[in-house]
């Protein structure tokens, strides 16, 4: 099984915060068996996110989001 991880913020791109929550899906991830192809980080804007989930969609059977919160 190929998965990617897409994580949401634009915090993430730049670079106010590190992206611990994509290194921790990965291990998990990879302990269970899935191995983790891509990640992606997108920004918060709607056009940009639709576009990474469609080319996720294209290439993994799954796909893991994570979403920045402050």
């Amino acid at each position: 099984m190929r998965a990617e991880i897409i994580s949401v913020g634009t915090e993430i791109l730049l670079g106010d915060i590190v992206n611990t929550n994509a290194q921790f899906l990965a291990k998990e991830l990879a302990a269970i068996g899935i191995a983790v192809y891509n990640q992606t980080v997108v920004g918060d804007n709607e056009e940009r996110m639709l576009k990474a989930f469609k080319n996720a969609f294209e290439k993994c059977d799954l796909i893991v989001t994570t979403e920045v919160r402050c």
